[in-house]
């Protein structure tokens, strides 16, 4: 016998200009969706950015799925450089080698992953004073690897391709 979901609080809305924000390695993050309203469930987030490439690493416990709202993102998977225009959905398993890079102008996408990502994500990030694309810099590559040991992420090498900074 199946029981019943667990309620974990009331139902919500998220409206489009609303959701924390911050910013993390070249991206603008509004969370939908936070691991505690979910009651540790998953985290949805929605990302934009340009010119950004992310280094080759894997989360060993970590999955994630993005879907492309707009624009276009190269992800490298296994090897394989995949194209991912608006509509395509990318699942990355736990543990699975991965980057990804916006190749278009701009791109808009969701990511929907677990918790400790997200806790991944704030350690490594700032709070954005306002809901726009970073401002052009390296991303503080210290911290992120700090929050990298602490969250389970491995990072690997430079992004895919020869491009050694992780942001242009």
């Amino acid at each position: 016998m199946t029981r019943p979901p667990q309620v974990i609080g009331p139902p919500q809305v998220i409206g489009r200009e609303e959701g924390e924000a911050l910013w993390f390695f070249g991206t603008l993050l509004l969370f939908k969706a936070t691991g505690e309203q979910t009651g540790g469930r998953f985290c949805l987030v929605e990302q934009s950015g340009k010119g950004l490439a992310t280094p080759l690493h894997r989360q060993r416990a970590d999955e994630e799925t993005f879907y492309v709202l707009g624009g276009e993102l190269r992800f490298h998977l296994g090897g394989e450089p995949i194209a991912a225009t608006a509509g395509a959905t990318v699942y990355v398993p736990p543990g699975a080698t991965h980057a990804f890079e916006v190749i278009s102008d701009t791109a808009r996408w969701l990511n929907l992953t677990t918790p400790n990502h997200e806790a991944f994500f704030r350690a490594a990030g700032e709070r954005a004073p306002e809901r726009t694309p970073p401002p052009a810099a390296p991303p503080d590559m210290a911290k992120v690897m700090a929050a990298a040991e602490r969250f389970g992420v491995e990072i690997l090498g430079p992004p895919p391709g020869g491009d050694q900074h992780p942001q242009h």
